[in-house]
Parts: C-alpha cells; sequence; structure tokens
C-alpha cells in the first residue's frame, strides 16, 4: 500500500506541473530592428538613434537599434531586401526607388513610414577663396557626398540639371565629417552636405576656420526645380553657422523614414504611434524634428503609405489622399 500510495503521489505533482506549465503565458517574442542611418557627422544618425530609444521603450516587445550606413540609397536598398527593414532616406531617392526610375533599375518594395523634415543642400568652401556662385564648382576639388548616400544623388541630379557635368570637376567621395576635414587641410576646395540645419560637422569646421555657403540664383533652383519637382527653394538664415552673416538662397528636399513592404501592419501601426506620441524627444536631439507631424508626412510623402501609418492616421481622424494608398 506505501508503494502504491508513492507512485500515486508522484503522478499527482506531475499532473499539477504539468498544469503550472501550462497556466504560464508564453514568452512574447522580442522583434529586433535596425534602422539604416547615415554617418556620424550629420542629423540621420542621431534622428535615428531617438527613434531606436522611443521604439525599445514605449513599442512592448521591440528592440530598435540605429546603424551607420551610407545613407539614402543604401537604406533604400536594404529595406528593399528586408535586411535594416526601416531606412531613413531623401525624397529624391525615395521617389525614383519606388518607381524604379534613374539609378533604380527596378522599383523597390518600399512604403513610407512618415516624412521627418526637409534636407538643405549646403555647398560649402572656405571664405579665403571667394568663391559664390554654384557654377564655381567647375575646376574645383568637389566632395559630392559618399557612396551610396542621398547627398551624392541630389548634387548628380541638381548640377545635371543645370549643365554641370561632373567631369567637368575633380570628384572626391567623402562622409559630412570627412568633408569637414578636407576642407580644414586642404585638400579640397568645395565639400556638399545635404542635410538639415544646422549639422554638427559643419558647425565644427566653422568654429575654427571661416567658411563660405553658396548663394543659388532663383533662375537656377526653377531650372532644377522644372526637372526635379521634389525640390523646393529655402532659405538658411544667417548666422546658422558661424561667420555665414548672410541669408543663404538654396534647394531642399525632405527626408522620409521608409520601410519593407512586408512589415506586419501592427507592428509598424504601433511605431508610427509611438513616434507621434513621443515626438517632443525628437525635437530635443534636432531641432527640425518639429516638422515631423503626421500632416507633413500627408503633403510632403512621394511613395504610398504602409498600411500600419494609414490604420494610424485614420484613427486621429485624417484622409488619406489615394496617391498614398498602399497596393493592394
Amino acid at each position: 500500500m506505501r508503494r502504491k500510495d508513492l507512485m500515486l503521489f508522484a503522478v499527482c505533482l506531475g499532473i499539477m506541473a504539468l498544469v503550472a506549465f501550462l497556466a504560464v503565458p508564453a514568452q512574447a517574442k522580442t522583434e529586433y530592428i535596425s534602422i539604416g542611418t547615415g554617418g556620424t557627422g550629420g542629423v540621420y544618425y542621431p534622428y535615428g538613434g531617438g527613434l531606436a530609444e522611443i521604439w525599445t521603450k514605449y513599442v512592448k516587445g521591440v528592440k530598435a537599434v540605429a546603424e551607420v550606413t551610407g545613407a539614402s540609397v543604401e537604406n533604400v536598398k536594404y529595406a528593399d531586401r528586408g535586411e535594416t527593414v526601416i531606412g531613413e532616406a531623401m525624397n529624391d531617392v525615395v521617389y525614383q526607388a519606388y518607381k524604379g526610375m534613374g539609378k533604380f533599375k527596378k522599383p523597390k518594395k518600399i512604403y513610407t513610414m512618415f516624412c521627418m523634415y526637409p534636407n538643405l543642400f549646403h555647398v560649402v568652401a572656405l571664405k579665403k577663396l571667394g568663391l559664390k556662385s554654384i557654377y564655381d564648382v567647375k575646376g574645383k576639388r568637389v566632395s559630392i557626398g559618399s557612396p551610396g548616400s542621398g547627398t551624392a544623388y541630389m548634387t548628380n541630379l541638381v548640377l545635371g540639371a543645370l549643365g554641370i557635368p561632373t567631369n567637368s570637376f575633380k570628384v572626391y567621395r567623402l562622409s559630412f565629417n570627412e568633408n569637414a576635414n578636407a576642407l580644414k587641410d586642404g585638400t579640397i576646395d568645395i565639400g556638399v552636405w545635404c542635410v538639415a540645419a544646422p549639422t554638427s560637422s559643419i558647425m565644427d569646421l566653422a568654429t575654427t576656420h571661416p567658411i563660405d555657403i553658396l548663394n543659388w540664383k532663383k533662375e537656377d533652383m526653377a531650372k532644377v526645380q522644372k526637372k526635379y519637382p521634389f525640390y523646393s527653394p529655402y532659405v538658411i538664415p544667417k548666422g546658422t553657422y558661424k561667420g555665414v552673416d548672410y541669408d543663404v538662397h538654396t534647394l531642399s528636399v525632405w527626408n522620409s523614414v521608409v520601410c519593407w513592404q512586408k512589415l506586419p501592419e501592427d507592428l509598424v501601426y504601433r511605431l508610427v504611434k509611438a513616434v507621434y506620441e513621443h515626438r517632443d524627444y525628437l525635437q530635443k536631439i534636432h531641432p527640425f524634428a518639429r516638422f515631423t507631424t503626421p500632416e507633413n508626412t500627408l503633403k510632403q510623402a512621394v511613395a504610398p503609405l504602409h498600411p500600419g501609418t494609414v490604420k494610424y492616421f485614420k484613427e486621429i481622424g485624417l484622409k488619406i489622399p489615394a496617391r498614398l494608398m498602399p497596393k493592394k
């Protein structure tokens, strides 16, 4: 009898353990998200770091990290392949990538999550050179931006629209920090940035070396806009950078956060909602984050919205233009 009692007791313990195990909810799966940004001398990287912090802190089950990349063109390609499934990119790149135009041989599988802020075209030279016009790039040593960057992409488009071929100057392909260092040591004459203002690498340069930022004439901006309507005029106010005591008239292009089309609707909905609910944190990183609003996304997006974004926008009472509705 004693042996039977022990066996019965053991069976009861086993059943109780099984019931207890089944009663414990399965541990939620962590979703790891990589965000393609840019180099450390621009705004993409800190802005992307802010997104990663917001998503990791406020979106349950998500752990996000900002990755240093070659910026817009690379980020679109990564998102299309489902690698860094989310990336920051300039809208000229987004538009042509989604359409399969320009350097993109076929359409990329990307959607817009939201628009961030406008990038401004900075053509920077040391003041001692006395350069004034965009046409002064001819015959000079010019960094057009790092390979795979939106800066390099935009530089090629706008100079081409003005009839300034890249073989009319010596081409360098440097990152923003490399631009600043190369201008300091005289390796290049002109560096190009397409970035929100102010940006740290130009600010650092201007503290030690007097600089000029080349102004654009209205007729030249009009030529570019006629060919590429996603560009628009912008004025960088005087005093934005040390020693630049004049308004700089230049071109701008909006930036978007894009993602792989196959990302789940609910995940993107929760990510987008968290961004808008904690936008104040992004503004602490860079004042241009004040442009990160649902209304600006509806105005400035150049590729359709992800269904998750559509869900959130409808929830807050916004009407989605037909051109921004995702494909079915």
